[in-house]
């Protein structure tokens, strides 16, 4: 090999950087956990000793966890062993609620990293790693990651962007979420649309059992009903809207869940489809976000896909042109974007 001795630092530089961006998602969960970064959010510079009595947490520990937190440019250290917390860093680590919220990101992928060993395995077999076989850190933070930007943007702008529905809605329809987890999209749904009834399905009973009770302490029990039911074999029928909520591409036969969602419509009802934003060529994806999601695509998507039945494995950047594929295939004949952000598709898919 002809080794370049000034591109191999460079490449060894950047592995250094990954290695760091690697322990650092380790050290944002326990910020989070331990409410370190919250102790931190406005409260000017303090020092290891002031944070640690806040949290009730040990100054050693604490003083280290800074040193780091300032080396990745998470704090910034004002000299004299004190630390802030800037407004912007504190609006994505500190605000659960904000659509920059980054905490459930890391939260579900380090989870998502203790699967290694049986993604190593389905390597070499070719076999699947369902989603109910992940660590439950995976569940909780999925639901963290993707509520702010659902609250941002489902019932102001996806919603309102399909064809007819927003008024359907308003005067009162039904709506399935299928693959709905811990329910965050569909109570959602249920808070702005009173006059409307929901189901929520999911395969993963677990998962079911939390969307009840955050259901029921969101006071919309009366019109949300959550079942264990998997895309292909839910109940019901005559819905105006199927929402699929990030979890299409997971499923093993997502023309099957199509198809099935296609007979449960009533008449000139609609499929939603929100999808991890991918454009259809490879290229054009090799960037930070689509860096994020092709990781997590090995991890998780297409291992929870090969797991099922067809294992389609369309993976997290499937695309539009992929996906509008699948829709022909269920026989939905009517398929377009309706909206975008940078890190969704919005589709929208009629018989």
């Amino acid at each position: 090999m002809a080794v370049e001795e000034s591109k191999l630092m460079e490449f060894v530089g950047k592995a250094v950087g990954d290695l760091g961006s690697a322990l650092t998602a380790t050290l944002v969960n326990v910020g989070d956990r331990l409410g370190l970064y919250k102790a931190m959010a406005g409260a000017g510079p303090l020092s290891a000793a002031e944070l640690a009595m806040r949290t009730s947490t040990t100054e050693r520990y604490v003083a280290e966890w800074l040193a780091a937190q300032a080396a990745s440019g998470y704090v910034d250290y004002e000299g004299d062993g004190r630390y802030r917390l800037p407004d912007e860093q504190a609006e994505a680590l500190a605000n659960d609620m904000s659509p920059a919220c980054v905490l459930g990101g890391f939260q579900a992928m380090t989870a998502a990293m203790r699967a290694e060993t049986k993604v190593i395995d389905a390597f070499r077999s070719g076999g699947g790693v369902g989603w109910d076989e992940h660590d439950p850190g995976l569940f909780e933070g999925t639901e963290r990651f993707f509520r702010p930007g659902y609250a941002a943007n489902l019932v102001s702008s996806w919603i309102p962007a399909l064809e007819g529905v927003d008024a359907k809605l308003r005067s009162g329809g039904r709506v399935a979420d299928v693959g709905c987890g811990h329910g965050a999209s569909t109570i959602i749904m249920a808070r702005e649309y009173p006059k409307s009834s929901f189901v929520g399905y999911d395969y993963h009973e677990s998962s079911i059992d939390v969307a009840h009770k955050r259901a029921a302490d969101a006071g919309v029990s009366d019109r949300v009903s959550f079942e264990a039911a998997g895309a292909k074999d839910y109940s019901g029928a005559g819905f105006d809207l199927i929402g699929f909520f990030d979890c299409l591409h997971d499923m093993g036969d997502p023309v099957g869940a199509l198809v099935h969602a296609r007979e449960a419509l009533a008449p000139d009802g609609t499929i939603m489809l929100v999808e991890p934003f991918a454009n259809d060529d490879l290229n054009d994806n090799l960037n930070p976000i689509g860096r994020v999601f092709y990781s997590v695509s090995t991890l998780v998507c297409t291992p929870a896909s090969l797991s099922q039945e067809v294992g389609r494995a369309l993976g997290a950047q499937a695309g539009e042109g992929r996906l509008g594929a699948v829709a022909a295939e269920a026989g939905l004949s009517r398929f377009r974007r309706a909206t975008e952000t940078p890190f969704n598709l919005v589709l929208e898919a009629r018989a």
